[in-house]
């Protein structure tokens, strides 16, 4: 979290020197992105769809401005927060308050346990208060046995210069007591860091090696990405992470970058995208836009009256991304994210960060026919005080397929802003609207996405197994986007190995709990389908599949689950 100790600037004046940082090259063209349909990198997940100090309250944004962004994981202050980040008068927006808001949106968040104290860089004030304050907090979490969406206690936050050594003692033996308080009041929620404020390769290897002798090695690895045009080193910034693990003798941690962006380029759309494209491609769990200016904006996805911005509208085509995020081959400046959806053979390119002509080559469209139907749009390269009502179309054409590819100029681009290439068959995507959601493209809570060449989009969710409570409870959450308010037939796509029926519960939008009933299929990973009748209003709606989840007794043996079809 960065906060400025100098007089504050205002949000317009920051977002016109934002954009004096530019994102690529002054004059640049002839480029192009190529994207590879055929190969795939990962399920879609939305990685960088997330934020620190992003949600204000319950309804800042509104669950409704959330659903859309498919968001993944947050950083929250943690209960009994007195913090006053970046001049705010009163504190705001614990993780416990927000919970309901997040969940309703799909989201899961981390705890940032020393926004306890009220400012920034914090005063410690000895071990029996921190202790103290640490007991208040995992009590407080513990006693909100509903709340089901808190993936990690954080237990410091960039103590590369925030740790007070003279006073507290070293940073390594501070993290061990405090992991070690921690987990003697909490032995099932997760540990998240050590979230240093950027990454250095000695100061991992001292910390992972203390940690590993005494025990307490992250359950998630955190550091922070803030840099300019730090995206350029997020690859090397991996490698030599995965390499401490094996040289250490670690076993592989899912790393999360629960602050990504600079001060100056935090509302270019385009290095919004650098990021989003580096986070897929290198494969982070979850990413959250950095906390500069005021909370519940979502970092500048919203004005300060709550209406979208140009960034806004890069996130919202991301979060319109399904499937499978497949490759692509940057050129220069010139970078993306491309997700392939099946199901409905709509490929889904963002892209952005060089100006004037460049292109984009698709290969793999065999599936798509002789001809497909091209929508190129954008959206600008202004910031966070300035609304934008809706991205421009820039062209809607129909385009000859040649081997399996197509090339599709994007012309007059700019360096701040973000473009949208849609591709389908040239009649249209294959359903009017998402009928098919893939298990590994949903919220996982406490289970496991896995692959198999049986699984419908390659990949499916095991292990859902837990039911002792609200940190460990173990569901799947869809959330689906249906154009009427009626009622769907939902056929579910599971596997269930135990030999007899086994059940999950089903809810959906909050409402009370139902049964589904898997009979015994081949075995696991070999999939069979029940049909269920749900009633959706029109709109985006959550459906939750679980093992154990609030107000639900617990199903009876166990399910893996492919996916979801609604009709």
């Amino acid at each position: 979290m960065r906060r400025q100790t100098t007089a504050v600037l205002s949000a317009a004046a920051l977002a016109v020197a934002a954009l004096l940082v530019p994102a690529g090259p002054a004059t640049a063209a002839g480029n192009t992105l190529t994207v590879d349909v055929g190969t795939v990198v990962r399920p879609v997940t939305h990685v960088a769809a997330g934020g620190l100090y992003a949600v204000g309250s319950d309804s800042r944004p509104t669950t409704d401005q959330l659903l859309p962004l498919s968001v993944n994981g947050f950083t929250q202050p943690p209960p009994g927060t007195t913090h006053l980040g970046n001049g705010a008068t009163q504190p705001c927006c614990d993780a416990l308050s927000v919970a309901g808001n997040i969940t309703r949106a799909g989201g899961q968040q981390l705890i940032r346990m020393p926004d306890i104290y009220p400012t920034f860089p914090y005063r410690w004030a000895g071990w029996p208060d921190w202790e103290q304050k640490v007991r208040t907090m995992v009590r407080a979490r513990l006693a909100a046995t509903t709340t089901t969406n808190i993936m990690g206690w954080e237990l410091w936050n960039e103590p590369d210069w925030t740790w007070e050594t003279a006073a507290a003692g070293s940073f390594h033996d501070g993290w061990t007591r405090t992991f070690r308080l921690v987990r003697s009041l909490d032995p099932v929620t997760p540990i998240v860091g050590p979230s240093w404020s950027w990454y250095d390769p000695a100061r991992m290897r001292a910390f992972l090696t203390h940690a590993r002798d005494t025990g307490t090695v992250p359950d998630v690895i955190v550091w922070h990405e803030l840099g300019d045009m730090g995206w350029n080193d997020f690859a090397a910034h991996v490698a030599d992470y995965r390499a401490l693990e094996r040289s250490l003798g670690i076993s592989p941690r899912q790393i999360s970058i629960n602050e990504y962006n600079s001060l100056r380029q935090m509302d270019i759309p385009s290095v919004a995208l650098h990021w989003m494209a580096v986070l897929e491609r290198h494969g982070a769990r979850d990413a959250h836009r950095a906390y500069w200016f005021e909370a519940g904006t979502f970092n500048g996805l919203f004005t300060t009256s709550g209406r979208p911005t140009a960034s806004y509208w890069a996130y919202r085509w991301y979060g319109d991304m399904a499937g499978n995020i497949v490759r692509n081959v940057p050129q220069s400046w010139l970078d993306g994210v491309a997700s392939y959806d099946s199901t409905r053979r709509i490929v889904n390119v963002v892209l952005g960060g060089d100006s004037g002509n460049n292109a984009v080559r698709l290969t793999g469209l065999g599936a798509f026919g002789s001809s497909v139907r091209v929508t190129v749009s954008s959206t600008p390269g202004t910031g966070r005080g300035t609304a934008v009502a809706a991205p421009t179309v820039l062209s809607s054409s129909t385009v000859p397929v040649t081997n399996g590819s197509v090339t599709v100029p994007v012309n007059g681009m700019t360096a701040e802003g973000v473009y949208q290439v849609l591709v389908t068959p040239a009649a249209g995507p294959t359903t009017s609207w998402q009928q098919v959601y893939e298990a590994e493209n949903a919220t996982v809570v406490n289970a496991a996405t896995r692959t198999s060449s049986a699984a419908s989009n390659g990949a499916y969710v095991g292990g859902i197994d837990g039911v002792a409570d609200m940190r460990s409870h173990s569901f799947v959450d869809f959330v689906v986007n249906v154009p009427t308010a009626r009622s769907y037939t939902m056929a579910v796509r599971y596997a269930n190995g135990t030999g007899a029926t086994s059940t999950h519960g089903l809810a959906y939008n909050g409402g009370a709990f139902s049964t589904v009933s898997y009979a015994p299929t081949a075995g696991w990973a070999q999939f069979a389908t029940a049909n269920v009748t749900v009633q959706l209003r029109a709109g985006y709606n959550v459906i939750r599949l679980a093992k154990g989840a609030p107000s639900f007794g617990g199903g009876v043996g166990y399910a893996e689950l492919d996916s979801i079809t609604l009709r």
